[in-house]
């Protein structure tokens, strides 16, 4: 969710009575700090800081520069001035990790794998509950193993990046039907399901299928709390799922997004590490949420987008929770 969560969100979730969520990928550590700050200044509920963990991007002048050649049509074509190199996001590090041992938050969770012991084992001192997201069994294997808490089984539907640990070894492609048992069964600790729960019945269906509980995503991003640009929520309130497919064209990594203009016309290119192609792409991002479009944005959705309403943080907590006890025995 980094980039469309916000402190007012996390904290009507956590009001609400879930686990609210701080999306940091993309803060430096005194945000990161001020952005649970202001959370936790809305609430007494626990929160989560939430953050990417991934391998540095290999340096590949020849390929940057291909990529900044097939882009500046686009970027002529919407005023973003010549296409510059590209500054990469930085995964979780030690500075990152004594700005959560400030923030003290009650979660912390990592996309992509989890931190180095020198960086994990000081959260599990500070009594930080960990989580991690794995898109299989192995990768659920290797969590527990490595000192997760619980483990979100995230499944092909979910929205935004896939949690692969290696992109190497493909976008981790099941479905969460078959990935929740799949790793319940795997692992000792407790599984969150993720992917494609949009209401009460994708709820009680996790929990039937062993989960601990559920993650959700794509089901806030039409709130007001959420900071999602105002063409990404149309977008979203105007799909029915089918439109919604993988690639790595926006950042580098797969993720899940509605289809686009921009999404089209990077089909086959060959793509700089991530996270580099996300400050490539961010000029361009930021021109189409200006006007509206949004066909050069990254639409962020899950393949549950058809259940979204426009409802407050809060409110969808209290129905999508109303709905599944009702069905739950």
């Amino acid at each position: 969710m980094a980039g469309a969560s916000t402190p007012a969100m996390a904290a009507a979730a956590a009001n609400a009575g879930a686990l609210g969520s701080l999306g940091l990928a993309f803060h430096d550590p005194d945000g990161a700090v001020d952005e649970m700050a202001a959370a936790q200044a809305q609430t007494n509920g626990a929160l989560n800081m939430n953050f990417f963990c991934h391998q540095p991007p290999r340096h590949d002048p020849a390929r940057l520069a291909d990529m900044r050649e097939r882009l500046q049509p686009l970027y002529d074509e919407y005023d973003c001035g010549p296409v510059k190199d590209p500054a990469a996001t930085l995964a979780f590090d030690a500075p990152m990790l004594e700005a959560v041992l400030r923030a003290g938050p009650k979660v912390a969770s990592f996309h992509f794998g989890l931190p180095a012991p020198d960086l994990l084992d000081p959260l599990k001192s500070a009594g930080i509950v960990i989580l991690s997201s794995a898109t299989s069994p192995k990768e659920a294997r290797m969590l527990e193993d490595q000192g997760a808490d619980a483990i979100i089984a995230q499944g092909w539907e979910a929205g935004g990046h896939r949690g692969v640990f290696d992109p190497a070894e493909g976008p981790g492609e099941m479905g969460t039907m078959a990935l929740v048992p799949a790793i319940v069964d795997a692992v000792s600790v407790p599984v969150i399901a993720a992917g494609g729960i949009g209401d009460g019945r994708g709820i009680a269906a996790a929990f039937m299928l062993g989960a601990a509980g559920v993650q959700i995503g794509t089901a806030f991003l039409n709130s007001p709390e959420a900071k999602s640009p105002e063409a990404h929520k149309k977008a979203l309130l105007a799909s029915d799922g089918a439109n919604t497919g993988v690639t790595a064209a926006f950042s580098g990594r797969p993720a899940r997004s509605i289809r686009n203009r921009y999404f089209g016309a990077m089909d086959g290119a060959d793509l700089p590490d991530f996270p580099l192609m996300n400050g490539l792409t961010a000029p361009l991002r930021a021109a189409t949420a200006r006007d509206g479009t949004g066909d050069m944005m990254a639409l962020w959705s899950g393949q549950s987008v058809a259940l979204n309403r426009e409802e407050a943080t809060g409110a969808v907590v209290e129905r999508l929770a109303a709905e599944a006890l009702s069905l739950l025995p």
